[in-house]
């Protein structure tokens, strides 16, 4: 099987221009003249995928993240602390964050970390 067959049934064999049907019974090249029988192109599937970036793309709009002026700076997440005792050293304050673990029907589990030896634990 030819490549076009497999995959660019839509387009011209000979040039890839884009075929338009002129009946029931075949496609053909606008710029050519090159011919596909409709009963060959019948029941195939098309697939495209357009992205953000493709759409910024076409519009010379300016991306969301610039590579080259990114940040240099580190950033710092704080976590939420609770009063939580540490099962090593027994501080009494540590840093929590939650996560679903499981499936949507069951509770999220936990995550806490020490805020003096950073000690990660779970409940």
């Amino acid at each position: 099987m030819a490549f076009w067959e497999a995959r660019d049934f839509l387009f011209c064999g000979v040039c890839g221009t884009l075929l338009t049907f002129d009946s029931i019974r075949s496609a053909s090249c606008p710029l050519c003249g090159f011919k596909r029988k409709a009963k060959d192109i019948e029941g195939k599937e098309t697939r495209y995928t357009v992205t953000a970036e493709d759409i910024r793309r076409e519009l010379n709009i300016e991306p969301f993240v610039t590579l080259g002026s990114a940040q240099t700076e580190e950033v710092v997440v704080k976590r939420p602390e609770v009063d939580k005792p540490c099962p090593k050293c027994n501080h009494t304050k540590a840093e929590y964050y939650t996560r679903q673990m499981r499936s949507a029907d069951e509770g999220e589990t936990a995550f806490y970390e020490c805020t003096k030896c950073q000690h990660r634990f779970k409940e």
